[in-house]
């Protein structure tokens, strides 16, 4: 997950329609917008030959429905086998700043048969991002380095470089993104979607959400429930209204602390490879002293926080363990350390992150708030060193954030959670709170193991079975795997 966008709660005399906002939700009803344009138009994707590419443009403000208007890009696959046909399969990206365009091709190198055999696969830009209308903050070099994009503090907890990069990233965004910055949030990521559903003549749309995407799709399924059919939500956020973003970042330091015992045995059973120690409780003291040693004498290819970085986006991924070790066993011999891979179109994804995080829910403004909370973290979880805790560019947000969605169990009992016990990002405490707010609609997979991304990923054939019958034949009921 990225973290780089606010939402928010409502201000003023709005008490009135946020009444009847959840009077609408409760019954499966929307406010109207301006129709999607007509059906799209297919054409073969020029980065992607195997699937369809189209565009289709919707409001730039879904409360002035017949002003300016955006396009969306949308992809497709379709279905393996049309007379098992059951609809369409949306499949909802994570960030949120991530694109989808590719993911019919992407996923669907890996989705079993039977779910191919049911569904076209439908990708999709979310408004700013990639092939869709972008929006772009111009951040100055010194504020788009990828050691920035996590909010480490001072090797001393210090937070004033912080606060000063927060509050230049907001000015920018506001200043240089245009209208449309105003314009993203995860709500109106929702009225999109129903539009791609309208523009695919679709009664009904089924979703894949992953990260991000499960607070995507968990709103569409709120605000849209009529509209739903099989809701797939793959490492799930805390849908917590008053927290929201704020609260996914914060988690960081309780997934931080489930997933990196997973690392540390790893590197204990082969400490005559690597050398980090014979117990993973060895392995976490190295972790931490290399850690302090880089604060203190930073190398010329690595800081501290680069090193913590490093490690933190690492435990994402089983696979990424031999080169995390690496990575430690060089600090420690001052050997050289593998080349990290920098996340691309750092420009776009800080852009639609900030966006959304900032729009999505109301930030405390007190410097000295953060201060505070850095200092207690690094205390409590000193594996991630208060970084998710420190201040954001949403705490000097000018806009005005917008009402958040409330999770509830009104709809159909027809959404499946997915999440692995031990997950860095997302962590389960999070999505236990995610299958509380849904109530008697949703039932949760629940699987025995480590990192970001569940179904399809780790190579569980239990949890990845559970979900597969699900969208198949729409069997599902809360299991362990």
């Amino acid at each position: 997950m990225v973290i780089g966008r606010a939402a928010g709660n409502a201000f003023g005399m709005r008490k009135t329609l946020q009444l009847l906002t959840i009077a609408a939700v409760a019954v499966g009803v929307s406010a109207p917008v301006a129709a999607a344009s007509s059906r799209p138009e297919w054409a073969t994707c020029a980065t992607a030959v195997q699937q369809e590419c189209a565009k289709i443009e919707v409001p730039l403000d879904y409360d002035r429905p017949a002003g300016p208007r955006i396009s969306l890009a949308i992809s497709r696959i379709r279905t393996a086998t049309p007379q098992l046909r059951r609809g369409v399969l949306l499949l909802i990206p994570g960030g949120p700043g991530n694109t989808g365009l590719q993911r019919p091709t992407a996923l669907g190198l890996h989705l079993p048969k039977d779910v191919l055999d049911r569904y076209d696969l439908i990708g999709f830009d979310p408004r700013g991002t990639g092939e869709s209308t972008p929006v772009n903050c111009a951040l100055t070099p010194q504020d788009i380095t990828s050691d920035q994009f996590l909010p480490w503090p001072d090797a001393n907890g210090d937070i004033t470089a912080n606060a000063a990069h927060a509050r230049r990233v907001a000015e920018a965004c506001a200043g240089n993104g245009g209208p449309l910055m105003q314009h993203i949030s995860t709500p109106t990521e929702a009225r999109d979607i129903d539009q791609i559903r309208i523009a695919l003549g679709e009664r009904k749309l089924s979703s894949w959400g992953t990260s991000y995407g499960t607070y995507a799709g968990a709103v569409y399924a709120t605000m849209f429930p009529g509209h739903t059919d099989r809701v797939v939500l793959d490492s799930n956020d805390d849908p917590d209204p008053k927290r929201l973003e704020r609260g996914w970042l914060n988690n960081f330091a309780v997934g931080g602390e489930d997933r990196f015992p997973d690392f540390a045995a790893f590197a204990a059973a082969r400490d005559s490879t690597y050398g980090l120690g014979t117990t993973p409780a060895a392995v976490r003291e190295t972790y931490l002293s290399l850690a302090a040693s880089l604060d203190r004498a930073p190398r010329p290819d690595l800081t501290g926080n680069g090193f913590r970085s490093t490690m933190f986006n690492g435990l994402y991924n089983t696979s990424n363990f031999p080169l995390l070790a690496q990575v430690l066993q060089g600090v420690r011999t001052g050997g050289p350390v593998p080349a990290i891979p920098v996340p691309p179109n750092l420009q776009n994804l800080v852009a639609v992150s900030t966006a959304t995080a900032c729009n999505d829910v109301a930030w405390p403004r007190s410097v000295q708030f953060y201060a505070d909370a850095v200092a207690r973290s690094r205390s409590d979880f000193p594996l991630t060193a208060g970084m998710p805790a420190n201040i954001m560019p949403c705490a000097f947000w000018p806009f005005q954030p917008v009402q958040p969605v409330r999770i509830t169990p009104y709809g159909p009992d027809n959404v499946l959670l997915v999440q692995n016990l031990r997950d860095p990002a997302t962590p389960y405490s999070g999505a236990l709170k995610m299958r509380a707010a849904f109530g008697h609609r949703a039932r949760m997979v629940t699987v025995n193991s480590g990192g970001h991304g569940a179904y399809l990923v780790n190579g569980n054939p239990c949890g990845d079975n559970a979900v597969t019958a699900f969208l198949v034949n729409g069997t599902y009921q809360d299991t362990t795997c």
